[in-house]
C-alpha cells in the first residue's frame, strides 16, 4: 500500500494548487482519504477527507469555500484543489487512508503519504 502525494509548491496569496495523492495497493471504493497538514511549530489539522464509495466529504472551517475534494476511481486518485490560499495555508500537506471516515476525522488513519510542501508568499 502506497501514498504519493504530488503538487505543492510556492504561490502567491489569492493564488491556486491542486494536489494530488496516488493511491496504489487498494481501491479507493473501500478507504476513506483525508487530507492533513502542518505548518511550523504547530500541530498537524485535519482539513477534508471522502469516501468515495458513497461520495461524502468533509472540510475543516478554515477551508470552507476555499478547498474542494474529489475522486478519480479510474485512476485511484484523490485531489485536494485549493483557491483563495494565504500565508496560513503555508504547511507539508499529507494524505492519508483509512477504512472508517470517522478515524480520519479524530485525526488517525491506517496509511499515510510522505506530504508535499506548501508554500504561500509573495
Amino acid at each position: 500500500v502506497q501514498l504519493v502525494e504530488s503538487g505543492g509548491g510556492m504561490v502567491q496569496p489569492g493564488g491556486s494548487l491542486r494536489l494530488s495523492c496516488a493511491a496504489s495497493g487498494f481501491s479507493l471504493e473501500d478507504y476513506a482519504i483525508g487530507w492533513f497538514r502542518q505548518a511550523p511549530g504547530k500541530e498537524r489539522e485535519g482539513i477534508s477527507c471522502i469516501k468515495p464509495s458513497d461520495g461524502i466529504t468533509y472540510y475543516t472551517d478554515s477551508v470552507k469555500g476555499r478547498f474542494t475534494i474529489s475522486e478519480d476511481n479510474a485512476t485511484n486518485t484523490v485531489y485536494l484543489h485549493m483557491k483563495s490560499l494565504t500565508r496560513e495555508d503555508t504547511a507539508v500537506y499529507y494524505c492519508a487512508a483509512d477504512r472508517d471516515i470517522w478515524a480520519l476525522r479524530a485525526g488517525s488513519a491506517t496509511y499515510w503519504g510522505q506530504g508535499t510542501q506548501v508554500t504561500v508568499s509573495s
